[in-house]
């Protein structure tokens, strides 16, 4: 299929995920420490909740490098609705640049099987686009 003459090329195959990135960094132990006399209680030094200071990236390529990189919204759950809007406009978008004769026709998707990627929105969209 992928042979030198075949149907298919390495180019047309089209690859993403999706990874969590925290933005904040976490002070050592040391800078915690304070003197504090015997009147006095020690201040309580909290740290920033892991749950609510990271990102979702999602980064699409093919054989020339990126095509779409995604930053999802800050308490925005993620889902097919926004996946099918708003991740495979973009890749739609710079596949059609990058190869305009062609377009999606022959594009492969390669991803895993998280709920978004297998969603009934996500292939009808991929169905619709020829991919």
């Amino acid at each position: 299929m992928f042979e030198l003459h075949g149907p298919k090329r390495l180019y047309d195959i089209v690859t993403g995920d999706e990874t969590w990135f925290p933005f904040f960094i976490i002070p050592p132990k040391y800078l915690n420490r304070m003197w504090v006399d015997g009147q006095r209680d020690r201040h309580i030094v909290l740290r920033p909740g892991l749950q609510s200071r990271k990102r979702m990236f999602r980064v699409f390529f093919n054989y020339s490098g990126p095509l779409a990189v995604d930053i999802l919204p800050q308490d925005t759950a993620t889902a097919a609705i926004y996946f099918v809007q708003n991740v495979f406009s973009q890749v739609k978008s710079a596949i059609n640049e990058q190869r305009p004769k062609v377009c999606t026709s022959r594009t492969l998707l390669l991803h895993d099987i998280a709920g978004p990627h297998k969603a009934r929105a996500t292939t009808q969209s991929l169905q619709e686009l020829g991919i």
